[in-house]
């Protein structure tokens, strides 16, 4: 059963949610061109023991545009007013890959209000300059052709390996992606590529934090990925697949993130 989506305004911008089950907030945040529906074969499960909130990040699925560019700050301050509408003070974030991003600026900007991290296919580091590069030749590209430049960015996600095995559900996600509006998908890309770096959260934070990584993602550098969590206390997993662990790896994934909120 899909929980019924809500909304709140904030700065006169319709921001969509879901809120379903009780006890520990559990907040969960969708990467680039996905929205809270990656979550579905999760809430379920999550919702027995926890209350789930999954939340469309501005520009995407049901969310409207902010501006010409969402920063991670903005993304982390509307989540910040959804919460305080729902009354919620303190839970743990779940973000995958442009989702891990903002539950970072989150857990910069308003650290009392953490209570676990878990980091999907994401990192604290902020682009490379061959990054941003990579990033400006996408917002010409999605300029002139939105079609194309959607249905090859979401296959590059998946490693080589599952694009056949996977092949219809990568066309399910290609279908969402699509509905993701150009303006939304500027801003997002324009937000992600002036993200300040974040890896000194992985070193000071109070809270159990969660990386999980992707052997053959094709988006983060696994080598580089690790570095990042050299000499701290953060808990790693890796998958042998690509950048999309919720779907490559469902239902390992799921027993780890459980695992991880037994543990909080």
């Amino acid at each position: 059963m899909k929980p019924e989506t809500k909304n709140i305004l904030y700065k006169n911008t319709k921001i969509n949610y879901t809120d379903i089950g009780k006890g520990t907030a559990v907040v969960l945040l969708h990467g680039f061109l996905e929205n809270l529906s990656m979550w579905n074969a999760f809430i379920a499960d999550f919702s027995k023991k926890n209350r789930v909130i999954a939340i469309d990040l501005l520009g995407h699925g049901y969310t409207e545009c902010l501006g010409y560019i969402h920063t991670m700050e903005d993304q982390a301050d509307m989540v910040h007013q959804v919460l305080r509408e729902l009354k919620i003070r303190k839970a743990v974030f779940m973000g995958h890959s442009m989702g891990g991003y903002v539950a970072l600026a989150f857990a910069d900007l308003y650290p009392d209000a953490v209570k676990g991290l878990a980091l999907l296919n994401s990192t604290s580091r902020a682009d490379s300059k061959e990054r941003k590069q990579n990033r400006d030749r996408a917002i010409v590209a999605v300029k002139q052709n939105h079609t194309a430049f959607v249905r090859m960015s979401i296959a590059n996600l998946f490693s080589e390996d599952n694009r056949e095995r996977l092949s219809d559900v990568i066309e399910e996600v290609k279908k969402e992606a699509l509905k993701t509006p150009l303006q939304g998908i500027v801003a997002a890309l324009e937000g992600m590529k002036i993200r300040i770096d974040r890896e000194v959260l992985f070193h000071f934070a109070t809270y159990p934090i969660l990386l999980i990584l992707g052997k053959k993602d094709g988006v983060l550098n696994y080598d580089d990925s690790l570095e990042q969590i050299e000499k701290t206390r953060v808990e790693l997993v890796t998958f042998p697949d690509g950048h999309m662990s919720h779907i490559e790896n469902e239902t390992e994934l799921k027993t780890v993130l459980l695992g991880f909120l037994k543990k909080i």
